[in-house]
């Protein structure tokens, strides 16, 4: 089927991306390496122009309602408290969700998956691994691995990779991963306990800074998520040991009973941007064309923003607009990537684990100062809950 686009990835950039094309019209095929929606619980973050983008398909009440409304955050020392804390309701008028909201990405996913499942339009294919995408002039294939080692190949118009880091579309267009790897891991661990005992004005969501060892709390509807970095010289097994895990929470929250952790998971992190996302008929997204640290929350939003505007690109070409119009795709996403997304982590991590004091007391300084007067209270928060960015990148052509 010539017409319909084939989409690498069933992840939240992936499904995104497939509901608003079926909507218009455009049938798709979306193939996953995975034998099922896998149950993620890395990224839970959503951020205001992220929740008006996702009503149109009806999922954002059910989100709430499983999830936990976060009105405030903050920036906290980890000895002396709360440094600065930024109220979300200052965006009022410039959004219809003056919050962000604490919902895990799965959540989102399985919706999206049960809408496309009642679509004639949507085909949508488990346990397939992407090996190699080809494209011509006129059409795109991707071939694909099932269980038993065989190869299905896909053909269509275009094809959206968003199929993370290891992302075979992005080798398909030639694209360079330029960047870093951060030097630490990241281990999170969700906890029965509740954090506002030990420090009674904690927000739900809080960046702790600490010259020696920093850490992120974040609230859900049932559990709590502690973020710490730790050596990349540890084990696999020493890094998620219960041991390693007691420790770190009571150096969080000092408490005379063990802490109930219920899930741990640790990963590296990446800070890296694709050299360009679109070459002829193939474009990347999400994670495929930029990763960052979840300081902030800017990958998964970053990634949905992707596909709105990757989608609705797509859309004006169906409809009788120029190939060349994907390049306005790139350049507006990937400005994004390396201007807001990449700069706002990385200022977020230095803010956190900044060793010297002069350098720690004007982070402080400064973030007072943009709380202290509602006209910079409002653009710090227009900024990192990326409207801002989605306006600015708009009028790029």
């Amino acid at each position: 089927m010539q017409k319909q686009v084939v989409i690498i990835g069933a992840g939240p950039v992936g499904l995104v991306s497939a509901c608003l094309l079926v909507d218009e019209g455009i049938p798709v095929t979306i193939i996953e390496s995975c034998s099922d929606l896998p149950r993620d619980l890395r990224a839970s973050t959503f951020h205001p122009p992220t929740m008006d983008m996702l009503e149109r398909f009806d999922v954002v009440q059910p989100m709430i309602d499983q999830g936990l409304i976060c009105p405030t955050w903050q920036f906290r020392d980890r000895a002396d408290g709360v440094v600065s804390e930024f109220d979300l309701a200052l965006l009022k008028g410039e959004t219809n969700h003056p919050y962000r909201l604490q919902c895990e990405q799965w959540r989102l996913g399985e919706m999206l998956l049960a809408r496309l499942q009642t679509n004639s339009l949507a085909n949508i294919l488990f346990g397939l691994s992407a090996s190699t995408v080809r494209q011509s002039d006129t059409g795109v294939e991707v071939d694909a691995v099932n269980a038993s080692g065989e190869t299905e190949t896909f053909s269509g118009a275009f094809c959206v990779g968003a199929d993370g880091i290891r992302s075979v579309a992005r080798r398909a267009i030639g694209a360079e991963f330029d960047g870093m790897t951060i030097p630490e891991l990241y281990l999170t661990l969700s906890t029965t306990y509740d954090f506002t005992e030990a420090m009674p004005d904690l927000s739900n969501i809080a960046y702790l800074s600490d010259p020696d060892e920093w850490f992120v709390l974040i609230r859900t509807a049932k559990l709590w998520r502690a973020l710490f970095p730790v050596s990349a010289a540890l084990s696999d097994q020493q890094v998620t040991s219960p041991e390693l895990a007691e420790k770190l929470l009571q150096g969080a929250a000092k408490r005379s009973a063990p802490y109930e952790v219920i899930h741990r998971t640790a990963y590296r992190v990446h800070e890296r941007v694709a050299t360009h996302y679109v070459k002829g008929r193939i474009a990347i997204a999400g994670d495929a064309a930029h990763v960052n640290n979840p300081l902030g929350g800017m990958g998964l939003n970053g990634g949905v923003h992707d596909a709105y505007n990757l989608a609705s690109t797509l859309v004006e070409i169906y409809r009788g607009a120029p190939l060349e119009l994907l390049g306005r795709y790139e350049r507006q996403r990937r400005k994004v990537a390396l201007d807001v997304v990449q700069q706002t982590t990385l200022r977020n991590r230095a803010i956190l684990n900044t060793r010297s004091p002069e350098a720690r007391a004007a982070y402080y300084d400064d973030l007072r100062r943009t709380v202290a007067d509602p006209i910079t209270h409002k653009e710090y928060l227009m900024r990192t809950s990326m409207i801002s960015s989605l306006r600015d990148v708009a009028k790029i052509i």
